[in-house]
């Protein structure tokens, strides 16, 4: 497989993209004015802790209050744990046997670690179990445990790479072998340890010295991260477009990655990088709701506040005449596995996510997409964890979430619908006004006002044109003349209604969604 990674950076924002065959496989994006906090190590202090919820907000500076579980906490730094027990004291911990008001007091000071960024109306997601990540390793100081990435399969490989470890290591604590560690020089191994135990040893002296709340360590920034992370030797070009970013990445890769440095390469010409991949255009693509297949299948995304659901159809595919209608199915249903593994990485989606694929008749054909769906997922970072196919055709599964998903990084809240996806129509609110003019006209029998409508202009033109000859009606009847005015800023479902005569006017009926009607007096208060 052809992999490039690519870095496209400007006065207002870094973005770099993972491409897979010149196809954007994922992308992440850093706005200048905006920042990550995941990987950052901050000196808290609890503000509340949360007995009904076994956990507690914890405040390291940031806007808004982060949070920690019960079972994310560890008590001191220093002692060590063999893996063993500390998934069981999660397990009791999980089971109510260990409460978070024994463990922590409003006030008190804790060393935590960001695991999810802020997202959308939550705070932060904390953990005291920290780990900080090299190139070929990860130290965890709260863990006694060596393990090694399961990519690495050659066992006489992973015992070398365990041996290395234990040799080396001289702080409490456990790594992990990154698939990054394969077959790499001894010397590589060794210089990742003593630079992340000196890296602890650094954060335990400054812990000391400052007070609550304040940061403590702070992660590398996404260019550097996305080097460290993704820049392995599966990568074929590094293309970067800046030229000092090109040189601090030439710089960092010097002595942890020395035989990359000869795939690094410095964009120059005419076109931007991105316009030359088609970059800009896949990520346009990924944010919208319906994907094709290249059968004529389509996929459709829809994200709610708890999950996201992925719904599979046939669409224009109509299978061949030697196939049966179950056949045709399977290999939709197939075909929909590899565009879901794709654009769960590509938008980032994380969290409950239910995929509704086509109903097959055959155990056997929902075994396989099942299966299928299991190796598509092995090429994820994320954690994922999956859920057999019912007998309806869904599957469950998570997929570990960490930043805002791709939509809501890069657009925001429709201000028509407010996030619906709809609107009532034209029609639906004219009928609604004039129901609301003859309530109004009904309670207040005696008066000789005029009525004025003020709404959106498709509303204010049903009113104006199909229902002229019920106003006209009502203004022989009443003596009441009735006056329609467009208002081109109002929402669809925005309305007003006066009173008017005499050089005055007076709203009698304001109407506007919901939603609207919430922000505008949470804002005020």
């Amino acid at each position: 497989m052809n992999t490039k990674l690519l870095f496209n950076v400007s006065s207002h924002e870094i973005r770099v993209a993972i491409l897979e065959n010149n196809k954007l496989a994922e992308i992440f994006i850093q706005n200048k004015t905006e920042k990550s906090y995941v990987g950052n190590i901050y000196k808290g202090k609890v503000t509340r802790v949360l007995p009904g919820m076994q956990a507690a907000f914890v405040d390291i500076g940031l806007e808004r209050a982060a949070f920690l579980y019960v079972t994310e906490f560890f008590d001191e730094y220093g002692d060590s744990f063999h893996p063993r027990e500390v998934a069981e004291e999660k397990k009791r911990r999980k089971r109510g046997k260990v409460q978070i008001q024994d463990l922590l007091k409003e006030g008190q000071d804790v060393v935590v670690q960001v695991a999810k960024d802020p997202i959308g109306t939550k705070g932060a997601r904390l953990t005291s179990h920290v780990s900080l990540p090299g190139r070929h390793l990860v130290y965890m100081p709260t863990v006694a445990h060596t393990g090694v990435s399961r990519k690495i399969a050659d066992e006489d490989e992973r015992r070398r790479l365990r041996e290395i470890v234990r040799e080396t290591q001289k702080m409490e604590g456990g790594f992990i072998i990154r698939t990054a560690a394969d077959k790499q020089p001894a010397n590589n191994i060794i210089r990742d340890i003593e630079h992340l135990e000196f890296q602890w040893k650094k954060i335990m002296d400054t812990m000391d010295q400052v007070k609550a709340p304040s940061i403590i360590h702070e992660d590398l920034d996404l260019v550097l991260r996305a080097v460290r992370d993704f820049f392995t030797e599966e990568i074929e070009e590094l293309i970067v477009d800046d030229h000092e970013c090109y040189r601090k990445i030439k710089q960092f890769t010097t002595t942890g990655l020395p035989k990359g440095r000869r795939k690094i390469t410095h964009h120059e010409g005419p076109d931007t990088l991105f316009n030359t991949f088609e970059i800009d255009k896949q990520i346009d693509r990924a944010l919208g709701r319906r994907v094709w297949l290249k059968s004529g299948g389509y996929l459709i995304f829809d994200h709610a506040e708890a999950l996201t659901a992925i719904d599979v159809n046939t669409g224009r595919f109509v299978g061949k005449k030697s196939r049966s209608l179950e056949d045709t199915i399977l290999q939709t249903n197939l075909e929909a596995v590899k565009e879901i593994g794709t654009q769960l990485r590509l938008r980032n989606i994380g969290g409950l996510i239910i995929l509704d694929f086509i109903d097959m008749e055959r155990k056997s054909s929902r075994i396989k997409v099942f299966q299928a769906l299991e190796k598509e997922l092995e090429n994820d970072k994320a954690k994922t964890n999956v859920l057999k196919m019912s007998d309806l055709g869904l599957i469950e599964m998570t997929r570990k979430r960490t930043r805002e998903n791709l939509t809501q990084q890069l657009c925001d809240v429709c201000e028509y619908c407010d996030g619906k996806g709809f609107h009532k129509s034209a029609r639906t609110m004219a009928y609604a006004i004039m129901r609301k003019v003859l309530q109004e006209i009904h309670l207040d029998s005696s008066s000789h006002h005029n009525i004025e409508i003020v709404a959106h202009h498709k509303v204010a033109s049903i009113l104006k044109n199909e229902e002229y000859k019920a106003f006209l009606e009502f203004e022989k009847k009443t003596g009441r003349r009735v006056v329609i005015r467009e208002q081109a800023t109002f929402h669809p479902e925005n309305f007003q209604i006066n009173l008017t005569g005499r050089g005055e006017s007076k709203a009698i009926v304001q109407s506007m969604p919901s939603e609207v009607k919430q922000v505008e007096t949470s804002e005020e208060e």
